[in-house]
């Protein structure tokens, strides 16, 4: 049956955008920059562990506790050279601004294979398109950078909904915003549990980016590449 669908909402990284580099090798090339040697791999550990304590401590960017993204993050830039044997407080400070500000730019980020015809091709198609990320709010500016911002009507971040992913009051915010309901919708993602599941629950229709299949979800519900969602849309 053919989904009578108005309105697709996308997830943004590893969907439509990726990282140029891994985190440790950005967070080791701006270390060397100002003549602090860090591998790479230590950095990347280091990384995830004070990510993940952020993201337990100060859910959705810390926003309920006076926190906000920019602190938020350069908080954890911080403990992330720290726990990679740094010290120095005004080189832990320079690192952050500068590893907060090269976060922003397409010298950072990359379009992902087939993501500006797809985008491109569900436009010429009439369908109306948003964003839903469990990003900050520099994802404006990457999605500008990039050259991808003027595909969409609107950017839903976890720091403007101040709920992330898989929680579906984000969801639910979109499509208020949109003035859609939620069968007329359907949500592109690369992660089982925040985007496929999590629109399913809000009563969306929803695709899952996997380059294999995903169990116990439907073989038509799944894009080996983006590009296979034209073919599955089709009004």
């Amino acid at each position: 049956a053919m989904l009578r669908l108005h309105l697709l909402t996308w997830d943004v990284k590893d969907t439509l955008l990726r990282l140029r580099q891994p985190v440790g090798e950005r967070y080791s090339a701006e270390a060397r920059a100002l003549g602090v040697q860090v591998r790479p791999e230590a950095l990347g550990k280091a990384f995830r562990e004070a990510y993940g304590a952020q993201q337990r401590r100060f859910p959705a960017y810390g926003l309920a506790q006076g926190l906000g993204s920019q602190r938020w993050w350069l908080d954890v830039v911080k403990q992330t050279f720290r726990l990679s044997g740094v010290r120095e407080e005004r080189v832990l400070a320079r690192l952050a601004e500068r590893l907060y500000q090269d976060f922003c730019s397409a010298r950072t980020w990359e379009v992902l294979p087939g993501a500006e015809e797809t985008l491109s091709g569900c436009r010429e198609r009439g369908f109306r398109m948003g964003v839903i990320s469990n990003f900050d709010r520099r994802l404006e500016q990457i999605l500008s950078q990039c050259n991808l911002r003027h595909h969409f009507e609107f950017v839903v971040t976890s720091e403007d909904a101040g709920f992330a992913k898989p929680d579906k009051r984000i969801f639910e915010q979109a499509l208020r915003l949109a003035g859609v309901r939620p069968e007329q919708a359907a949500h592109v993602g690369d992660d089982y549990v925040r985007d496929y599941s999590a629109a399913r629950a809000a009563g969306m229709h929803s695709f899952l980016l996997a380059a294999a299949g995903q169990p116990g979800v439907p073989a038509e519900h799944v894009l080996p590449s983006l590009g296979r969602l034209l073919a599955l849309i089709e009004k």
